[in-house]
């Protein structure tokens, strides 16, 4: 087993690189939660799979798209980490069919390709998050962890952050404990920036969850609800904590 993820940094195809980085421990809310690893290339999964191993996670490897789509569909994974380029089914392929069939398990992409296009189409297939190689096992681990921490966030009754608080069953929303009004659409909204703290949300991601229907790309629909939102959330020289992402879509909060 690694001590401290071996402090190591994966490089390249199928290279390791001894770093200086320390993983952090896994708390216990996290331990051994499932996550299944969709990688053919065996240097990556060997990496992959001991690191979060060592953070307490328990870990499931797939070599290629049909298998990985078999066990995602089939078992029970708390979150998927899936290479886009992969033999016998693609990434893009074997993502949207988890989404469609589990749309709350989250999926985090690998991929060598780090232009800004091939990150929104993993996004706008349904990934929560994505890394570009060579990355870092201490940041892969931690985003593993902010998405479970979203989805035990999505299990009770309040979300919170940057100084605004939405009640789930009453509908009540503060910010700095003075209430603000919402529309029901704007309220959904929120609730889906909130889930996804510090984090980008797409377009099309707000377009799926909160009107219900895919990317048209002629509606400005979700700006001009990002503007509401602001106007609402606004306070006398503290604006609201809504940042756009240029090209991608918006965030609320600090990148996480």
């Amino acid at each position: 087993m690694l001590a401290g993820a071996d402090m190591r940094k994966f490089t390249g195809r199928g290279r390791l690189r001894l770093g200086v980085e320390a993983v952090p421990i896994l708390g216990d809310v996290h331990a051994r939660a499932r996550v299944l690893v969709v990688e053919d290339e065996p240097g990556i999964v060997d990496f992959v799979s001991r690191g979060l191993e060592a953070e307490g996670f328990a870990v499931t490897a797939a070599t290629d798209g049909v298998e990985g789509e078999r066990l995602a569909l089939s078992e029970s994974f708390d979150a998927v980490v899936l290479d886009l380029m992969l033999p016998g089914r693609p990434g893009l392929e074997v993502l949207d069919s988890v989404h469609r069939a589990k749309p709350s398990l989250p999926v985090i992409v690998l991929t060598a390709r780090g232009e800004v296009e091939d990150r929104v189409t993993g996004l706008d297939a349904g990934a929560v998050d994505y890394l570009v190689k060579p990355f870092s096992l201490v940041e892969l681990a931690a985003r593993v962890r902010a998405q479970l921490r979203v989805l035990t966030q999505a299990s009770t009754t309040t979300l919170s952050g940057d100084g605004i608080e939405l009640n789930l069953l009453t509908r009540r929303v503060q910010r700095e404990g003075e209430t603000v009004t919402l529309s029901s659409t704007e309220f959904e909204l929120l609730a889906l920036l909130l889930r996804h703290r510090g984090q980008v949300v797409s377009r099309e991601q707000i377009l799926s969850s909160v009107w219900g229907y895919q990317h048209d790309p002629e509606t400005n629909v979700v700006d001009v609800y990002i503007g509401y939102l602001r106007r609402k959330l606004a306070r006398t020289g503290d604006p609201a904590p809504i940042y756009t992402v240029r090209r991608v879509g918006y965030r609320l909060g600090r990148a996480g």
